[in-house]
């Protein structure tokens, strides 16, 4: 009984808290809607203001038109300045229609056409840590937060979304705008290019190919292009990143492209790129050190000074990472060169040429040939001991005698004999060519004598 009294009571409980759970399910609901609605109403809101923003950012300033408003810039550039606000703080993906206006936004002001360069004839022929290519552009104050903005779309966003935005063109058009003379511009390039090519690994191989044409088009045809160093930088990173064993393309980049740049006038200006790239190849590969000291020698100046001081450093470095394997062939074209080097009559040539033998592997390497090296070196020594005008250069002449002797003491006295002997020949056929000379200068007169014709006198009776 007690169970069915209770039954009852029981009953409608369970019944009036299904329909309380129906109604607060209900108002839940309503009031989530609500939730949406205010949420894509807000949403909205944000993306028109943003649109707005970059309205007002696609009107280009030049800053030496009179005409133009300061007001107006200024407000230009703090509507920048919250673009890139809302790109760095945003962490959703941006609404197709604001990603489509903010890329357009910034292909307009950063794709220009660029001044005509301020010394056409200008050679880069100057130090490494130097840069007289540095016309300073007026509008930075603008294009510097445009640059800000798209490096920040390329870290923040997912690279298949921005495929469809950053296309190849917009690649393209990014690797022409190295030529400008702004280095701050061609810096922030080269942090945008860079981020491209690590995060869409898509366009490597077509971003590769592209530099590839501006270097080739540099070496074999212009020799200007105010970018080279900053590419360079790009491509020293890049290599860093190869694996091994090289791919046939890389080795043929180094090859036909890495070591033609040796020849350039501009060599100073983006020596130190340059050698960091190489390196880079025979530290990975020690075997293509042998084809890199070739094409370095083979593309030796002749009348630049500067340029043969940063050339025998490299060489001196590039030692350091040969295999051992391919010592033996490549000691004496080296030390050939590097003695014309030491018997330079500049003095920082001659000295920098002197240093290399500091080098324990320089010296290693040539312990492997010394019968064939010897001699060369030698008698290098000899020459700019007796005829050097620098006393500098004779006194390091001295140090580095001092050390071959101690190498191989009965092979140096063999080469200064065999270089005495020389001379003596030498000096032996310049008296027969002496006299020969005297005899036939003396025939000749002879003979002019002879063939001379008499004059006689009149006398008249």
């Amino acid at each position: 009984m007690g169970v069915q009294n209770n039954s009852p009571r029981a009953s409608p409980r369970r019944k009036s808290t299904t329909l309380q759970h129906l109604f607060d399910l209900d108002a839940k609901s309503a009031s989530d809607s609500k939730t949406i609605i205010g949420s894509q109403s807000s949403s909205s809101l944000e993306n028109e203001e943003i649109l707005s923003a970059i309205s007002i950012c696609n009107f280009i300033f030049t800053f030496t038109d009179p005409s133009e408003c300061p007001t107006q810039q200024e407000l230009k550039r703090q509507k920048l300045l919250q673009l890139l606000s809302i790109v760095k703080s945003s962490k959703k993906p941006l609404h197709d229609q604001v990603m489509t206006s903010l890329i357009s936004m910034i292909s307009l002001n950063i794709f220009r056409s660029l001044p005509p360069p301020s010394n056409p004839t200008y050679a880069m022929d100057f130090p490494d840590d130097e840069d007289p290519i540095s016309t300073f552009s007026p509008v930075w104050s603008h294009l510097q937060l445009v640059y800000d903005i798209l490096i920040r779309l390329v870290i923040n966003n997912d690279p298949k979304l921005l495929r469809d935005y950053i296309d190849n063109q917009f690649v393209v058009n990014l690797l022409a705008l190295f030529q400008s003379e702004d280095p701050r511009e061609r810096n922030s390039l080269k942090n945008v290019y860079h981020r491209i090519y690590s995060r869409f690994t898509f366009y490597r191989s077509s971003m590769r190919k592209s530099m590839n044409d501006v270097f080739l088009h540099y070496v074999f045809e212009t020799e200007r292009h105010c970018g080279i160093r900053e590419l360079l930088e790009i491509w020293g990173s890049i290599i860093n990143g190869f694996t091994v064993p090289l791919k046939e393309e890389h080795k043929l980049f180094l090859m036909r492209v890495l070591i033609p740049f040796h020849k350039t006038k501009g060599l100073q200006g983006y020596h130190k790129q340059l050698a960091y790239c190489v390196s880079q190849f025979v530290q990975k590969e020690p075997v293509l050190g042998g084809i890199v000291v070739r094409g370095i020698l083979r593309y030796w100046p002749m009348t630049n000074c500067q340029k043969e001081v940063l050339l025998v450093g490299e060489l001196e470095e590039l030692v350091e990472n040969i295999d051992p394997d391919q010592y033996r062939k490549l000691a004496l074209p080296l030390c050939i060169q590097i003695t014309r080097c030491l018997n330079c009559w500049n003095s920082q040539v001659a000295e920098r040429a002197l240093y290399v033998w500091n080098n324990e592997q320089f010296v290693k390497m040539i312990s492997v040939a010394m019968e064939e090296v010897f001699p060369v070196v030698v008698e290098g020594m000899e020459k700019n001991l007796k005829w050097h005008w620098s006393k500098s250069v004779r006194q390091l002449t001295e140090n580095v005698k001092v050390m071959l002797e101690e190498m191989d003491p009965v092979l140096y006295s063999k080469c200064l004999e065999e270089i005495e002997l020389r001379e003596s020949k030498a000096n032996q056929a310049e008296l027969k060519r002496k006299e020969k000379w005297d005899q036939i200068e003396m025939a000749a007169a002879a003979k002019h004598q002879f063939l001379q014709p008499q004059h006689f006198m009149c006398v008249s009776h």
